[in-house]
Order: structure tokens, then sequence, then C-alpha cells
């Protein structure tokens, strides 16, 4: 789920078309490698791919995460189906779900700071919060995170509304909220920071409006990994493999550090250094698309070829659907020079719906980038989370130094 916040243009991409898993009926199967057990589970949490808040997502990751009001140890909420995300950078709840009250976070003018989160063809305005944060064993203190769809901020500027529909409820959003654990330190960075006043992104609002602002990057929302007190560096997500079309749920686990301890040793992994957008380049097709990435927040597998069908039924709009599965190859390049061939197999999207309708996890499931940014060209590769099945994958946080380098990079 990319945000553009890091000059990325991608993100929440198909979560407002994962209804179509309720459809039709089949059967199917998944074959499991199992997890070691972590030595210090404290920096582990589970996370699982299932139906959903709304019993309508599909190849979408949740965990569980604890909030508290800041410094309380006993006005505190624990919420699940929290979204995993590494295409986004920290926490963001929904209103509706959230039964705290946490204090609003002001802007450099004393107004109240409020921010339009922006995803492809699709917005989440909410207020920032303060709020402690635990995952796991895993602590952070007074972290700012966004409230989503609060009902004291109802009013949407113009340049934030009108990037597309809105994502403010948890009917919209699929979950009840966002985990963002992506490579940087802030949801924003410098873009947002003074003196970027019309950053689009952030917002001092008054009683009476609501004016674009520039915000330190303290006070942004911020990846909560890096106010750990350790195992801070980054994140591994260890997912089983699939056998297609796919099965019901899926079970795995987000260790969170990087050569810290010694359930999250670096190994043998290719390792991708990344830009200063968080991306590496993928070959595909002749083609050099120098604005990859891996995204455990995108449902699919998402890029341009003219050589697979689309779905031609509206509710698969962006989905590819070939006449039978279809192999592919491409190769990722990170900025280390570092190469590694990778292949997947697209399938029917419409028909894994129609032919397995209890099914969360879907292997081959992807679609057209493009189609699903409504634009014309791209130069982008999305390898959603169906890449991450039967994977162990490392996200390093920006000037993190590792066993193996120094972050943003990313390893598998």
């Amino acid at each position: 789920m990319r945000n553009v916040a890091h000059m990325v243009a991608a993100g929440l991409i198909g979560l407002s078309s994962l209804s179509f898993v309720s459809c039709g009926g089949g059967g199917g199967g998944a074959s499991v490698v199992p997890t070691p057990a972590p030595t210090n589970p404290s920096n582990v949490v589970s996370v699982i791919v299932d139906a959903g808040p709304n019993n309508s997502s599909v190849n979408t990751l949740y965990t569980t995460v604890t909030v508290c009001v800041p410094g309380s140890t006993t006005s505190c909420q624990t919420i699940d189906h929290i979204q995993v995300d590494t295409g986004s950078y920290g926490l963001r709840l929904l209103a509706p779900v959230l039964t705290l009250s946490l204090p609003v976070t002001t802007a450099s003018d004393g107004n109240s700071l409020v921010e339009c989160t922006q995803f492809v063809g699709a917005y989440s305005w909410g207020p920032i919060a303060l709020a402690d944060i635990q995952v796991a064993g895993e602590t952070a203190s007074s972290v700012p995170i966004q409230v989503i769809g609060s009902s004291s901020f109802a009013t949407v500027p113009a340049n934030c509304s009108a990037t597309g529909t809105a994502e403010d409820t948890v009917a919209a959003f699929g979950a009840n909220g966002i985990l963002g654990i992506g490579v940087f330190e802030q949801d924003c960075g410098t873009n947002c920071a003074p003196p970027n006043s019309a950053n689009t992104f952030y917002y001092s609002c008054s009683t009476a409006a609501c004016v674009e602002i520039a915000v330190p990057l303290n006070n942004q929302v911020l990846n909560p990994i890096r106010l750990f007190t350790t195992d801070n560096d980054g994140s591994i997500l260890v997912l089983p493999s699939v056998v297609a079309p796919g099965t019901t749920t899926l079970t795995g686990s987000l260790i969170f550090g990087i050569d810290t301890q010694s359930n999250n040793a670096s190994g043998s992994e290719t390792v991708l250094g990344l830009d200063l957008s968080g991306d590496f380049t993928t070959v595909f097709n002749s083609q050099t698309l120098t604005q990859s990435f891996l995204d455990s927040g995108t449902n699919g597998i998402f890029f341009d070829d003219t050589a697979l069908t689309t779905c031609s039924d509206p509710n698969f709009k962006g989905f590819y659907c070939p006449a039978l599965p279809t192999s592919i190859a491409a190769t990722l390049t990170g900025t280390n020079n570092t190469s590694i061939t990778e292949s997947f197999t697209v399938d029917n999207a419409q028909t894994l719906a129609t032919n397995n309708p209890t099914f969360s996890v879907l292997p081959t499931l992807a679609g057209t980038f493009s189609t699903a940014t409504s634009s014309n060209t791209s130069n982008t590769f999305d390898w959603g989370l169906p890449f991450y099945y039967g994977r162990r994958v490392f996200t390093a946080i920006e000037n993190q130094r590792t066993a193996v380098g120094t972050g943003p990079y990313v390893a598998f």
C-alpha cells in the first residue's frame, strides 16, 4: 500500500476490488513450510492472511497492535486486523474502531494537525494523535499516529478530496488500521518539513478552515520500529508457501530487527539496495522499470503486459484473466547492482474467485499497474503480497547498518 509521500505513486491497489472473492464455489489447499520457533519471542508477532473485518479481503496481511494513552498502562486497547504494510510508514487507525481518547497533536501555529494520506485513486483524512504502541514485546512511546475518519474533522479540503475516493471507514479500508513498516522513518520526510508548507499532506485545522503546513520530521507520522528500544533497524516477514489456486487462511511471523538477535540474523539472502524513493529496477519484456518495489500492502502482483488478457467483467477491472495459467519471469536489480531473476504464475482472476469463494489467499493473482493507477504509462513493477509467500523477506530502514549493508534495502 504505497503512500505517495516519498514520491511513489502506488498503493491501495485492489483494496476496493476485493469483494470479488465472495462469489462462486470450489476447492484447493496450501503447502506450509514450518516457521522455526523464535529463540526470543519478544520480537515476534503472529500475522495472518484472512478475509478481514469485512469478510471480503484477499491477499491482505494482518496483525494485532495494542495502543495506550501516552504514559498510561490501563487506558489501552488491543486492536486486531491491522494490515501489515511494507510500502507505507506509520500506524493509522480507523476512528470507528478506536475506543480510546488520544491527544491530538498541534501544528506549529497552535491549531490541530491533520493529514491527508494519499493512495492510488483514494485518500484517508484524519488528525495526528499521540499513542504508546506495543507489538509483541516491542514498545514505542508517544508515537504520532493518524486517526482516520474522525468525526471531529469531517470537512476535507478540496485539494485532498480531489485525489480520489475516501477510504475513511473499515468497510472502505478493508482493515481496522494499517501498520506501515517500510524503509523510511517518516511518512513524508523532508518533502513535508519546513520550509515546504505547500505539501498537500499535512494541514493546520481550525474551526474555520484547514490550510497546508510544514511539519518537522519528528512530528510527522513515524515508522514505529525506529522508536523501539532495540530491534529497531528493520523487520522480517516470514510466510509459508502456498499451492495454487490458494487456501482460506495463512499464518506467519513478523520479526522485528535485523541482526539484533539470533532469530533475525542475515544469511545467504539476495540483498537489493533501494534508491531514495525506496525503489529498485525490474527488467521485464525488454523494459527497464526503475520504479519497482516490494509491497506487502498490495494484494497482487501489478505490472503491464499487453500479451496477457485482462478481465472483461467490470468487477475484475485491472486484473488479468488469461485463458490458462501463465508463467512470468523478470529480473530484479538493486542500486548495489545485485540482480536476481524471479518467476511466478498469473492465473484468471475471475475463475479464481468463482471457483474458490472461501479463499483469502490467492498466490497467482495479478493485474495491470496502469489500470490500477489510472495512468496510461507505467515505469513500475509492483511485487505485492503473493511475492512474499514461501519467503523470508527483510526490510531494512534507511541509514541503519546491518551485517550485510546499510538501509534502505530489501533482501530475500
